[in-house]
């Protein structure tokens, strides 16, 4: 079965190509968060040096994704796509291959983990622009696919603990090597299955490029920051939980390899199931993504506040965790479809690598900063992220507009 939008066949298995990307590269960063431990053991690496294991990605990803973003508009989606799978396979090797044979792997590990990251800033935020390449003009269609590729990344967050307690259970190396096997299937995916339409139009050069990107942020620059701090924001809070969790579970409630896993699988399972959600529901309808995000961003500030006071009650901890994934699961498919909706096509590869790379900000910034503030500040780092929430729901208010407006791009703007 496929779609045919605009005389272009878009296949199961293309679909299923594109969701296996942000699937692979989700794997590659969140798996490895509940063996952060194990690694501190194995490596003799204090808790701040295992939280740079993900932010070496993810700093990697942020500076590159623009770069990526360009590329992929100038070049060609698949182009750059594959070349990045084929990094992120490489990185895996690497840092997996030091892990075992090496007396003191850790700097290794982190230059897999940068060539991972890499190969992230040039696979996963192309999938945005290539969705809105497929179906063009659908904006029911785009954000039905986007919420389905959204849901593949936060279905690989609730896949990633358990695969990773589970790997490391057995070789406590052995995430890495899989993160290689993994880009491997989706490499073969998307050089057999993702048919991308050509560009019949010449791409601008690099000046005219920068001009336009300059002018299209001074026209929608007011929305297209605030996505980009609600990206930025939502990560943050995202890893630094998932990281403080991971620490948690195993020094207050006992709860070790796959048994942790799977409790760190809990919060995620309801993020993945309010992307997919979501994004059947929101349909490219501007009025109804605001609401969204308003309700959403109240739900997060709501239940971030709660979770250093029931830390030490592991329902409780549950229950609001998950509240809160569900909330930023909401989220996320709502800012895709505002951005790749928003922006016309010459430019959307651009812009949305601007988001993607937002959001590796914060899952940058996330663990390293919850490493450091958790044990004498951890009540007043989750109050002051209420805070933020609150703030950034003002700023929704503010800076997106939906009334009387014919089209998304002019509602928006």
């Amino acid at each position: 079965m496929a779609d045919d939008v605009n005389g272009q066949k878009v296949s199961r298995w293309c679909l299923v190509s594109m969701a296996s990307i942000p699937l692979v590269m989700t794997l590659g960063n969140s798996m490895l968060i509940p063996v952060l431990p194990i690694f501190e053991q194995k490596v003799g690496i204090s808790s701040f040096q295992s939280s740079m294991i993900i932010t070496s990605y993810s700093i990697a990803a942020i500076f590159l994704i623009p770069v990526a973003g360009y590329l992929s508009d100038r070049y060609g989606r698949k182009v750059v796509i594959l070349p990045s799978l084929i990094l992120a396979l490489i990185g895996g090797i690497i840092a997996g291959f030091a892990s075992w044979q090496l007396n003191n792997p850790f700097t290794w590990i982190m230059i897999g983990r940068v060539l991972q990251g890499i190969g992230a800033a040039g696979a996963t935020p192309i999938i945005l622009p290539l969705v809105g390449d497929l179906y063009k003009e659908d904006d029911e269609k785009t954000s039905s696919c986007l919420g389905i590729i959204e849901t593949s990344n936060t279905f690989g967050k609730v896949l990633s603990p358990i695969l990773g307690a589970a790997f490391a259970a057995f070789i406590w190396f052995l995430p890495f090597f899989s993160i290689s096997f993994f880009s491997l299937i989706s490499i073969i995916l998307v050089f057999f299955f993702i048919k991308a339409p050509k560009n019949e139009e010449k791409p601008p050069k690099f000046k005219v490029f920068i001009k336009n990107t300059k002018k299209i942020f001074n026209q929608e620059g007011k929305w297209l920051y605030t996505v980009f701090l609600i990206g930025i924001y939502l990560m943050l809070i995202l890893f630094g939980v998932l990281f403080f969790l991971s620490d948690i579970f195993e020094k207050t409630h006992d709860l070790y390899g796959i048994k942790k896993g799977f409790y760190l699988a809990v919060p995620l399972f309801g993020l993945c199931i309010a992307s997919f959600v979501t994004g059947k529901l929101i349909k490219g309808e501007l009025s109804v993504m605001k609401k969204v995000l308003l309700f959403s961003l109240f739900m997060t500030s709501s239940t971030v506040v709660f979770i250093g006071l029931v830390s030490d009650k592991l329902m409780w901890l549950l229950v609001i965790t998950t509240l809160m994934g569900v909330a930023i699961g909401a989220i996320l498919p709502t800012l895709d479809a505002m951005i790749t909706e928003g922006i016309d096509k010459e430019e959307r590869g651009t812009i949305t690598s601007f988001y993607s790379s937002s959001r590796f900000i914060g899952v940058a910034i996330g663990p390293p900063g919850m490493s450091m503030v958790m044990q004498d500040y951890l009540n007043l780092s989750y109050f002051t992220a209420g805070g933020a929430g609150i703030l950034l729901l003002i700023l929704v208010i503010i800076m997106i507009k939906t009334e009387n407006a014919k089209t998304n791009k002019e509602s928006i703007a």
